[in-house]
């Protein structure tokens, strides 16, 4: 049963309605007096506003009007305590109430997760510091600092406990407001409880704060806030000196490689693909899922990124690190697909009371894909094992490869495993020969070989790899040439343009001309592409940004102008802040699916490298030429 706060809740529920191009509404928020009563008829907040909000353990989403929407305390897959996000009448949200605020602007501050947004409303200005403390010996929660104001405003908090499963409890404890029992409002000015809402007033010309803290804290002042805010940018500056990259588009990839690192979890280390749940690949669709977990196939991606930007290994090792510690062969497989944060069994699919982002339901927690069998999954965590090999001294003390006994046996499993079917890339629910698991795991254990010292266990490896070869291109082409999603069948999937980036095969080879070819004439849009799916043939869902980029880095092996043309595209859809969602809707131009998804941003930092280095390489190239001629 959902428990909805009350009508008090917010009066920020105006929100963006232009093209993408002008996210920014120009109207007024309006007064409770104008405000239509909390019926669930306010628009949910558009996923081109969200700004992520992080402490490497949690996540929060706020919009350009300063409304937190989506909050899970104490870490990225806990029940939501604000989820206005699924839920537009009863989810709940901490808001500003400010009359006639339009936003003026926003940014983080530098690579980290402090996000600045700027109000302004009548003759003035209010400019909002939004962080999660983020440091050793610092309190877990979201902090919020507010300059002073040309009139007066007020916050207002409706929580909303267990994703709006329970009615929540409020206390009043002197300075602070208790909420739900574990949770404390502690401001500069004093909270008040007002209904099932959490009220501070803040008179004009004067500055502000306010803490919702996961824990009781000793009375925090403006000294104190001031500190944790200057120690979690101080944490933020040393751990984004692991990977730079400077190059073509670099201000895209500094968003990327910030969304890899707010959704990285501090302990672990490991990656999660989004810190959402059910928003809807089909508006108003039921294909919303939750991506709050770590696939291996994704955080492969994501260590072969930061490893490739620039990176000193260190990010990209602590990801194989989680990996060995957590190796735990389940179901006949050597690790499961996906895992929780601390390595656990995601739960079952449970659905949950919420009307959904704009009432697409169902709204689900858990992930029924997690004991499924995906060869490309294990074959990423080999070609990010490799990267690191090949790029930096992993040797111990007594000379042996890092993690290796892990590495050794993903490689075992896929070198005994490669011919099975599996539920492919895009985690189908029938088992069917997918080509892409086929492709990555011979390539991957030709790479991985290398690196073996036992000739016997490197050569069968190999063997392994050249049959898989040999399968692929016997059964793996379909009536055009063309490299199809599924043995026997003719469709064809955007993932296949990773074949010659992967190695499998040059750019230019036949097969992978009429793959493009296909591509081009059946999966492509205003420069952005579908994936193909054997079990739902409809196209209902928008296109996929990950495969897009995919297509551009094929694109860099042949025209890099055509990939710049093609990373513009999906650019557009990123918002002010450079946070990319999972798909796209080009005829709407409406952000769809779980935001920001770094499969999404690993595949552009992966692009722009490849961008950076293919310029490169043709400059190199043309004062070579340039010398010749004038000698």
């Amino acid at each position: 049963m959902t428990i909805c706060p009350s009508e008090l809740a917010s009066s920020d529920h105006l929100r963006a309605s232009q093209a993408l191009e002008c996210p920014v509404t120009q109207k007024p928020v309006p007064q409770k007096d104008e405000m239509t009563p909390r019926t669930g008829v306010q628009p949910s907040p558009r996923i081109h506003d969200l700004g992520l909000l992080s402490d490497r353990r949690s996540a929060a989403l706020v919009t350009s009007l300063g409304e937190v929407v989506w909050y899970c305390p104490g870490r990225f897959d806990a029940p939501s305590l604000l989820a206005r996000l699924l839920d537009e009448a009863c989810g709940g949200s901490w808001a500003i109430q400010l009359a006639g605020a339009v936003q003026s602007g926003r940014r983080y501050l530098g690579d980290g997760g402090h996000l600045e947004t700027v109000l302004r409303s009548g003759g003035g200005e209010l400019t909002i510091t939004d962080f999660m403390p983020f440091g050793e010996g610092l309190p877990r929660g979201i902090c919020r600092v507010f300059s002073s104001a040309a009139q007066a405003y007020r916050l207002v908090l409706n929580a909303a406990p267990d994703y709006a499963r329970r009615a929540v409890t409020l206390e009043q404890q002197g300075e602070a407001v208790r909420i739900d029992g574990q949770h404390w409002l502690y401001a500069s000015h004093l909270p008040r409880i007002t209904g099932d809402s959490v009220v501070v007033e803040v008179p004009q010309d004067e500055a502000a704060w306010a803490f919702l803290s996961d824990e009781r804290l000793e009375s925090p002042d403006w000294e104190t806030v001031t500190r944790w805010r200057e120690k979690s940018l101080l944490s933020w500056q040393e751990l984004t000196t692991h990977a730079t990259y400077h190059g073509p588009y670099e201000e895209a990839a500094r968003a990327s490689l910030r969304a890899l690192r707010l959704l990285t979890d501090h302990a672990g280390n490991a990656t999660i693909a989004a810190p959402t749940t059910s928003l809807p690949e089909v508006p108003g669709g039921q294909k919303n899922w939750d991506y709050r977990y770590v696939w291996l196939r994704d955080a492969g991606m994501v260590v072969s990124a930061l490893t490739r930007a620039r990176g000193d290994g260190q990010e990209g090792r602590a990801f194989l690190e989680f990996i060995c510690a957590r190796a735990t062969p389940q179901n006949g497989l050597p690790v499961p697909p996906f895992m929780t944060v601390d390595g656990g069994q995601p739960p079952e699919e449970t659905q949950l009371d919420l009307s959904g982002y704009e009432n697409s339901r169902p709204v689900q927690i858990g992930n029924g894909a997690r004991g499924q069998l995906q060869l490309d999954a294990y074959g990423n965590v080999l070609l990010a094992a490799k990267l690191i090999y090949e790029r930096f001294d992993v040797r111990d003390s007594e000379g042996t490869r890092e993690h290796w006994g892990v590495v050794e046996r993903f490689a075992e499993f896929l070198a005994n495993h490669w011919q099975d079917d599996d539920y492919g890339i895009w985690e189908e629910r029938t088992k069917r020969p997918y080509v892409a698991g086929k492709v990555l795991a011979a390539v991957a254990l030709e790479y991985i070989a290398e690196h073996s010292e036992e000739p016997a266990q490197a050569a069968r490896w190999k063997a392994a790899a050249a049959a898989a070869r040999q399968w692929v291109m016997t059964h793996a082409l379909n009536a055009e040439g063309a490299y199809a999603y599924v043995a026997g069948e003719e469709g064809v999937d955007v993932t296949a343009a990773l074949y010659p980036v992967w190695g499998f095969c040059a750019p230019d080879s036949p097969e992978m001309l009429a793959t493009v070819a296909v591509l081009e004439r059946e999966s492509c849009q205003d420069h952005l592409y579908w994936r193909f799916l054997a079990d739902d043939r409809t196209h209902e869902e928008g296109a996929f940004l990950a495969g897009t980029l995919w297509v551009a880095q094929y694109w860099v092996m042949r025209d890099p102008a055509r990939a710049r043309v093609i990373l513009d595209a999906v650019l557009a859809y990123g918002g002010d802040l450079g946070l990319l969602p999972e798909m796209a809707d080009p005829r709407t131009r409406q952000p769809l699916g779980n935001v920001p998804q770094t499969f999404v941003h690993a595949a552009l930092i992966g692009l722009v490298v490849d961008l950076a280095e293919a310029e490169a390489a043709r400059t190199a190239s043309a004062g070579t030429a340039s010398a010749g001629s004038t000698s």
